[in-house]
């Protein structure tokens, strides 16, 4: 695990020593691991090398690309609205169950064209595998899920990410499909939603932020900024497998042996601590490289528009429990809160209009 964060930065810049593709590594991995289908290799960007990753990597950032901005901020104000109203009169809420996992889940099924009960199939078997609980389990039920996105998609397309890459001229077949999906909700489903909750926490907790709420001088932006240096919703991945012993750091890693980074750790690394990181975008939440994450620009707009449309709602929300009391999923990868519950005044419902 590497928790140096110039040291990362050699590392993810340099893929001819530190491929990320598996194979060679899960030879020997028994199949009931827990972390397998997490870190086994798939024909996608994030678990290829060379030409393979070149083949997988442009029809994923074109279909990315490819999505409207402006409509997806309509898709998050849409899905906002009912879900603030199915708790604003009641006074309290958790912003998990309740908000941030349903916004993140409608926002993410918009961009990839997947239908609601399909996306539920492949919400629940991400969780499983991000967790190590039945991570084989989950890692079929994802399977069947994103099989059956496919074939609906090239049965009929429409303006969407899948679409998108079923139309690509790298002519992915539908094992490549699936696995192309996978690295979407991976990236998407579990490390959104905890962005979402972790910077509302900090929003809550920190008077900096707390204060912000009701017309403070700190944004959203730099609460998410901050969150994605200090507490990263992906807290190890980045995951790599050098082809030869080398000597990194006066330490040699062994070859075909995964090397993690901690983003975590990269990102507090007190040799590059920094007391204001107000427009400090040089975290690793996002990885770099030419495995740096493709989706920045749609995962700030999500994230930024769910906040502020719930802080907007329901700014006198509080923390129902102490934050000392707040419990953390177990897992290797992620920073995820159990749940995260609050208080605020009973309000009236919002007047929300669907946007066409």
């Amino acid at each position: 695990m590497v928790i140096g964060y110039r040291t990362a930065l050699r590392i993810l810049h340099d893929p001819e020593h530190f491929p990320a593709d598996p194979r060679a590594w899960q030879q020997n991995v028994p199949a009931d691991c827990p972390v397998l289908p997490m870190m086994e290799w798939r024909p996608n960007a994030l678990r290829s090398a060379g030409t393979e990753h070149t083949r997988y990597r442009k029809p994923n950032s074109a279909a990315i690309r490819g999505v409207d901005l402006h409509a997806l901020h309509s898709t998050v104000e849409d899905a906002a609205g009912p879900l603030i109203n199915a708790f604003c009169e009641h006074g309290s809420a958790d912003l998990i169950s309740q908000y941030a996992f349903p916004i993140t889940f409608a926002a993410l099924n918009a961009m990839i064209g997947c239908p609601p009960n399909v996306g539920q199939r492949v919400a629940s078997g991400m969780a499983a595998i991000f967790e190590g609980v039945n991570a084989d389990t989950g890692n079929a039920i994802l399977a069947e899920a994103l099989g059956d996105l496919v074939t609906m998609r090239r049965k009929q397309q429409g303006d969407d990410i899948t679409s998108r890459l079923l139309a690509h001229p790298a002519a992915l077949d539908d094992e490549e499909m699936q696995h192309q999906l996978v690295t979407l909700y991976g990236a998407g489903i579990e490390a959104l939603q905890n962005l979402i909750v972790n910077t509302l926490l900090m929003m809550l907790t920190d008077s900096r932020f707390a204060s912000g709420v009701l017309g403070g001088s700190q944004s959203t932006r730099d609460a998410l900024d901050e969150v994605l240096f200090t507490d990263p919703p992906l807290a190890n991945f980045c995951i790599s497998y050098p082809k030869q012993p080398i000597l990194i750091d006066d330490v040699w890693l062994p070859a075909h042996q995964p090397v993690v980074i901690s983003m975590a750790g990269c990102n507090n690394d007190p040799a590059i601590s920094a007391e204001d990181l107000s427009d400090n975008r040089s975290h690793l939440a996002w990885s770099a490289g030419q495995h740096a994450c493709p989706a920045k620009s749609a995962a700030y707009l999500i994230a930024q528009d769910a906040i502020d449309q719930l802080l907007d709602a329901l700014p006198d929300m509080q923390l129902t429990v102490n934050q000392d009391a707040l419990r953390w999923r177990p897992g290797p990868f992620h920073r995820a809160l159990v749940s995260l519950p609050v208080t605020f005044p009973q309000s009236p419902p919002l007047n929300v209009s669907v946007s066409k």
